[in-house]
């Protein structure tokens, strides 16, 4: 019989190897659709070491296809991996408001939906030199003059870009107006903050926690509900600001694959989430496990998308 190369690489996907943790034999690509250092990144990134550590993957790529707030790596991933069950790519809340916000012509119905992963709440941030101590010192100059206050972080229409707007919405002023440097990754948001040419970033406490540590710069607050134990980082609702945002973080496959491909691609991150490999992940990254699996992740996602337009029109970001 002659085997094709869709029919090898479909045959690898349902390859089981005898062992401990009955390990699926099947090389893997993750594409991460923003540059280095961002929170996509190290979704990828920490996939990777956890798979192959956990012996639920031979081998696993991690590419970074960065722009356009992830519309560029979702367009080159729907068009280039239709019908490949070997390949994944990470997104989440920054990529259904970027989409939106960009009017991009490609959209996450494009994709076949296999879970989401993580939630984490967001840290304002500050240099370490700022005259700005707390979410108050914050505020106080963006009423002063909102303009000339610069907030560092991802793609316009993401996660970042909307705290910024729901921040000025919540103290009174229009949140449009917020004056928002967008980088394709957490990388260079670090940089611009670390050169004091941003006045606060905003990103997951991971991509902030090393130089928030070593003293380079201030968290000045984050957006949970209540305290994350282990950060002394104060919430804003305990700095008398009422407002609340959770950032998620999911997996995708391509568009066109089959019933059994994307079983089997459902059950490798099935085990992935419960391994103790990812679980010391989460407790490293200070990440929340929102694992919500097929078919609740497509429902989810799909509600998601109306949400997130919502939000981004009640703060004037889209009309």
């Amino acid at each position: 019989m002659i085997f094709t190369r869709r029919m090898v690489g479909f045959a690898a996907v349902l390859a089981l190897s005898v062992g401990a943790h009955a390990a699926i034999a099947q090389d893997l690509k993750i594409m991460a659709p923003a540059a280095p250092g961002g929170g996509w990144d190290g979704t990828a990134r920490s996939m990777q070491s956890a798979l192959t550590a956990a012996g639920l993957a031979k081998n696993v790529q991690v590419s970074n296809v960065p722009g356009a707030g992830g519309a560029i790596g979702l367009a080159q991933f729907v068009n280039t991996a239709k019908g490949d069950g070997g390949q994944l790519m990470v997104n989440g809340f920054v990529m259904v408001g970027s989409l939106i916000m960009n009017k991009s012509p490609v959209n996450l119905s494009m994709v076949t939906p296999i879970a989401r992963l993580t939630a984490e709440p967001l840290v304002i941030v500050v240099p370490e030199a700022s005259p700005i101590k707390d979410a108050k010192g914050l505020i106080d100059a963006m009423k002063a003059d909102l303009g000339k206050v610069t907030f560092a972080g991802g793609s316009a229409g993401g996660v970042d870009h909307i705290l910024a707007g729901l921040l000025a919405g919540t103290i009174g002023l229009d949140g449009a107006k917020v004056n928002y440097v967008p980088f394709a990754g957490g990388g260079e948001a670090l940089a611009a903050l670390l050169s004091n040419r941003v006045t606060a970033g905003i990103s997951g406490w991971g991509e902030f926690e090393g130089q928030v540590k070593a003293g380079k710069l201030r968290a000045i607050a984050i957006t949970s509900k209540a305290k994350v134990a282990g950060n002394p980082t104060p919430t804003l609702i305990d700095q008398g600001v009422n407002l609340e945002l959770i950032n998620w973080r999911s997996v995708v496959a391509a568009p066109g694959i089959s019933a059994d491909q994307k079983k089997a691609l459902s059950e490798i991150i099935d085990k992935l989430v419960k391994s103790k490999e990812w679980q010391d992940v989460l407790k490293q990254r200070g990440w929340d496990d929102a694992y919500l699996a097929e078919p609740q992740f497509g429902e989810f996602l799909k509600a998601e998308q109306v949400r997130v337009e919502g939000v981004l029109k009640s703060v004037g970001l889209v009309k």
